[in-house]
């Protein structure tokens, strides 16, 4: 049977979100999974970037429940197109993104991230890196053949068989050898960190990345099941235990990632947890880069600090920002870089410091962010704290309203863009007014951003990934902040 994607899509509710297909792990049955990764290597093939019938795919996964299933389908359409899928483990999305990369393969990463568990995804990259916008709609727009006698009326495997060889631990090797060659052994000699596991897939690299460099590692918190956590939207719990492990255990910092591992969780020494944006202006410091790619959700504190010659501001979305990295690598910059308020680090070049080279990979990273911050302090010699009291004095906050329909997100916001200037700034003050006073400006870019006359911003925009209609805010203080973001998410919540 003929299968267009499009179709499949909005019968199945597993769509591109800003990382990859998303969706129920339910609706991702054994053929919406094998249709999605036809469509995507048939996309290769009438691009010119993989030759119909041979090659091979690179495949990983994380450690929630549904993804060894996943697994499976993806790694049974790969087989049937004549290529070969490499099984590269249960391994971070960095991870096997740099594999393909460096192999000049495609790599596909089966993985729902930060989203709960009842939920997976399927993030693809192609030989050269991530897919962009274009490439989503290219895949989407694809028909393929299906034998339809494979799958029985609820889209399982009629015979269900694994074709997935040993596993192969080159990505993970090769992953570990980038960063003990860049920032060399013994460079955190003297650190004791804490590594906040949970169920996270590059909890045992991320130690071994660790303690090869120096530090001493104190594990905690790993977890058989699967654990959501969300690096822009961390859970209350998750505070209490970095507030207690680093009195209880002398901790100079705590680290983590989210279930993929591309996005970092990197605590003070007071177990205080830092934004996404701010680790990102770090790391970005760390590395010597000279323009930065972020998201409108980001910081402002990135402009104010003067450290990059250039700050170019996105839509939300890791393919956004490798657009603008790509596009200011064109107009001549050398050392470019890009972060999102989830934490997330990209690298467009290759570097150079001490003598030592990183790879430039262009796709969400943890790791990068946490070590460049762990040796940036090591460096001069402070604190992570001090860090980031060197920072201008901005504050972010993140929230979300779980279970509210993307539909439903976009009608309240569609109440603010009515075409006039004047009656959208009249609406917002109405809702907000007495929170944060008159409106300055308002920006569109992605969602609703708003510029307050007092210096502060609210930002609505719907999930990518999952029905939440998210909430970023920015003010002086960290508590100020809190305050905007529950305030508004409030209001908004009475609006449904």
């Amino acid at each position: 049977m003929k299968i267009r994607l499009e179709d499949l899509m909005t019968r199945s509710g597993v769509t591109f979100g800003t990382s990859g297909a998303r969706g129920l792990a339910a609706a991702m049955s054994d053929l919406v999974c094998y249709a999605y990764t036809r469509a995507f290597l048939q996309y290769l093939q009438a691009a010119g970037e993989q030759e119909p019938g041979r090659g091979a795919v690179a495949v990983a996964g994380d450690l929630r429940p549904s993804t060894a299933r996943i697994l499976e389908a993806v790694s049974r359409a790969v087989e049937e197109t004549g290529a070969r899928a490499i099984a590269c483990g249960r391994i971070p999305s960095p991870a096997v993104a740099l594999y393909g990369l460096e192999q000049r393969i495609p790599a596909i990463m089966v993985t729902g991230s930060h989203i709960p568990d009842d939920r997976n995804g399927i993030k693809f990259n192609k030989a050269s890196g991530e897919i962009l916008k274009q490439d989503e709609r290219g895949i989407a727009a694809q028909t393929v053949d299906v034998d339809e006698a494979m799958f029985d009326a609820a889209g399982a495997f009629r015979s269900p068989r694994s074709v997935l060889r040993a596993e192969s631990s080159d990505a993970a090797e090769g992953y570990v050898a980038r960063y003990l060659d860049f920032v060399g052994r013994g460079a955190l000699k003297g650190l004791r960190v804490g590594v906040y596991q949970h169920s996270a897939v590059g909890r045992d690299l991320l130690v071994r990345v660790l303690s090869s460099l120096g530090a001493e590692t104190v594990p905690r918190g790993r977890s058989d099941t699967f654990i959501p956590v969300d690096t822009e939207a961390i859970r209350p719990e998750d505070v209490e235990h970095a507030r207690a492990w680093t009195r209880e255990d002398r901790l100079d910092a705590i680290v983590s990632t989210d279930g993929d591992s591309d996005r970092p969780l990197v605590s003070d020494e007071e177990g205080r947890w830092l934004r996404g944006d701010v680790a990102g202006i770090l790391c970005a410091r760390s590395l010597e880069a000279d323009v930065v790619c972020t998201p409108v959700s980001c910081n402002t504190a990135v402009e104010q600090c003067g450290w990059f010659k250039a700050v170019h501001r996105t839509r939300i979305g890791s393919p956004y920002v490798i657009a603008a990295m790509s596009a200011a690598a064109a107009a001549g910059a050398n050392r470019v870089v890009g972060y999102e308020a989830n934490g997330g680090f990209l690298v467009h070049s290759n570097l150079e410091q001490d003598g030592r080279r990183l790879r430039a990979l262009p796709t969400r990273d943890a790791m990068i962010v946490i070590l460049s911050l762990l040796r940036l302090g090591r460096r001069q010699g402070k604190r992570i704290s001090e860090l980031v009291s060197g920072l201008p004095s901005r504050s972010t906050a993140s929230d979300r309203l779980r279970d509210f329909p993307t539909e439903r997100s976009r009608a309240i916001l569609a109440r603010f863009d009515s075409g006039s200037e004047a009656a959208d700034r009249a609406a917002i003050e109405a809702l907000l007014g007495d929170v944060s006073g008159p409106v300055k400006s308002i920006d569109r870019t992605d969602g609703l951003r708003v510029l307050f006359a007092n210096g502060e911003i609210l930002h609505f925009r719907p999930s990518g990934n999952a029905p939440e209609l998210r909430c970023y805010s920015e003010a002086d203080t960290d508590d100020r902040a809190r305050a905007l973001t529950a305030h508004a998410l409030g209001r908004l919540g009475a609006m449904r």
